[in-house]
């Protein structure tokens, strides 16, 4: 008897499992009338850590309700999917319960930071959680024909790099509006934007250059591939871009300038340039805070035809 060793496992066996088929997380209660599933699993990237999104879900929706997925800032490199910022997190009950509250399901999903993968992983992580989204769309009444993306920051850049890439897609969610928060939008132009000396586009050490893998005046092409206003076309979804004209992170104009190009583009972008407001709202006084985010519901309810309570 030939001795051949021990059989092979099937190629099956050895993959990831689906993230499609997975259980969900069990259910929590944050707030009256919200069912919270945190951290179920989307994504299984080779060779990273699982990517995981919170779901925040009406808890007696009648039908299918939509989604406002949001993307956290921190400069690419940092941050906590479910923060929405300094300004926020006294608020009980916090931004996303309340959003829950009004008739949406909220989507906050991770995504691979710069120092686990660079530009565009970010844009591939997010477009997989779309994705997902849909695909567990009945067993979670999600109507993901109607998706609003929003972000602050650098999540921010990342939902309108999504919103003005999604047409190119199939099989996920319809982006139905987007909302920018003091977004970068045009990284070649950060050299111009910035105070003389705040910025050095040569600097392989910026936040910008970790993103794109190099230096953004040694990555030309990559940094202009990144930029939002590099994408902006006749698909575009309509937009609500908000940013303080005092941020010392990242200049107002960036925010200008995605408006400049959706309006060449025939689109009428809501830009709302807030007088005084520093980066995170820093500078702002708390009703001027929370504007900032009723504005951001208001817009999430005309562009998923959700009526006021």
């Amino acid at each position: 008897m030939t001795d051949r060793g021990p059989t092979p496992l099937p190629p099956h066996l050895l993959a990831p499992p689906d993230p499609a088929a997975l259980p969900l997380p069990p259910p929590a209660a944050p707030a009256a009338g919200v069912r919270l599933l945190r951290g179920a699993v989307y994504a299984i990237p080779d060779g990273s850590r699982p990517l995981t999104v919170d779901l925040w879900l009406p808890e007696d929706a009648t039908g299918c309700v939509p989604v406002v997925v949001f993307v956290h800032g921190g400069a690419w490199r940092t941050g906590l999917r479910d923060d929405l910022g300094p300004r926020f997190r006294h608020w009980r009950p916090g931004p996303f319960a309340r959003l829950a509250q009004a008739g949406f399901a909220v989507a906050c999903p991770d995504y691979r930071l710069s120092g686990e993968a660079p530009y565009p992983a970010q844009a591939d992580d997010l477009a997989a959680a779309l994705a997902w989204l849909h695909t567990r769309a009945a067993g979670l009444g999600l109507d993901t024909a109607r998706t609003v993306l929003w972000g602050e920051s650098a999540g921010g850049h990342l939902a309108a790099l999504t919103a003005l890439t999604g047409h190119t897609r199939t099989d996920t969610a319809t982006i139905t509006g987007c909302v920018t928060w003091y977004a970068p939008t045009d990284l070649p132009g950060l050299a111009e934007d910035r105070p003389p000396g705040a910025y050095d586009p040569h600097d392989p050490a910026s936040f910008e250059a970790m993103l794109l893998g190099g230096a953004p005046a040694d990555r030309p092409e990559a940094a202009r591939d990144a930029s939002p206003v590099t994408h902006v076309s006749t698909h575009a979804p309509p937009f609500l871009i908000q940013h303080g004209t005092d941020d010392a992170l990242v200049p107002a104009r960036q925010s200008v300038r995605l408006a400049e190009a959706l309006r060449a583009a025939g689109h009428h972008p809501d830009l709302h340039l807030v007088t005084g407001g520093n980066h995170l709202w820093a500078g702002l006084a708390d009703e001027e805070v929370t504007g900032c985010y009723a504005r951001t519901v208001d817009f999430a309810r005309r562009r998923t035809d959700v009526a006021e309570a």
